[in-house]
């Protein structure tokens, strides 16, 4: 019989090695942007979250504000607040404050799927080895890339630094091909955003993000809203 935390380790693998492959092009990104290889890291174990650490380093390039890198961060992984409420009820007895936000701390699309799908209640050591190996993997890829961008060609590292934009890519893609709502804003936030970077230089990066994924969410709620009777099917699965 396994124990929880070994349990949560084997279940985490399948997400550690995902994670190898995507933080090394994050690792790549974050050296040719003038970081240093122990700052990428330190980023990449306070932060794990893709989308939200490639927007960030972006800002930090572009010399945005705190409250550009504040706001950005915000809106990219307010989806993990939700995330952690929604697995807040699948918690055993045995889960305190404390633990609560130690688990917190690595809730992310993958684990929170993972961990969502598991048969009752979630102990903290099962989440401990979960979140655990998925950060080594996320570090241990983060410190290669970066050591890797110091070391490798030009031409190599450039050409390794689109993992994290295909991986982004390859996560819309998909829904994008099953809903026309997905696609159109998928589309008017790359529109905005080519908008902003041609005829409207004088708006920072961050802001950039921030204006193109609002005007985005608000068209696709407007011309797409979610009919009744899905949001019935959802709440029944």
């Amino acid at each position: 019989m396994k124990s929880p935390f070994v349990k949560g380790v084997l279940d985490g693998v399948p997400i550690a090695l995902g994670y190898l492959s995507v933080s090394f092009g994050f690792g790549i990104l974050a050296v040719r942007s003038g970081l240093t290889t122990l700052t990428s890291v330190i980023i990449s174990a306070v932060n794990l979250t893709s989308a939200g650490q490639a927007a960030g380093i972006a800002i930090i390039a572009a010399g945005g504000s705190y409250i550009e890198m504040a706001l950005t961060q915000l809106i990219i992984n307010l989806r993990y607040g939700l995330m952690s409420i929604s697995l807040s009820q699948k918690l055993d007895s045995t889960f305190n404050t404390p633990r609560r936000l130690l688990v917190a701390y690595g809730i992310t699309d993958e684990i929170f799927a993972v961990a969502s799908a598991q048969k009752g209640l979630l102990t903290a050591r099962y989440m401990y080895g979960l979140i655990s190996i998925s950060t080594l993997g996320w570090c241990t890829g983060t410190f290669l890339g970066a050591s890797a961008g110091q070391l490798l060609p030009a031409s190599l590292t450039n050409a390794m630094g689109i993992v994290l934009y295909a991986m982004f890519i390859a996560i819309v893609i998909p829904p994008a091909r099953k809903s026309r709502g997905v696609l159109a804003v998928a589309a008017t936030a790359a529109i905005c955003s080519m908008i902003f970077k041609y005829l409207l230089p004088q708006v920072t990066g961050g802001f950039a993000i921030i204006f193109s994924a609002i005007i985005a969410a608000v068209i696709g709620a407007l011309v797409f809203p979610v009919a009744e009777e899905e949001k019935t099917e959802g709440e029944a699965q």
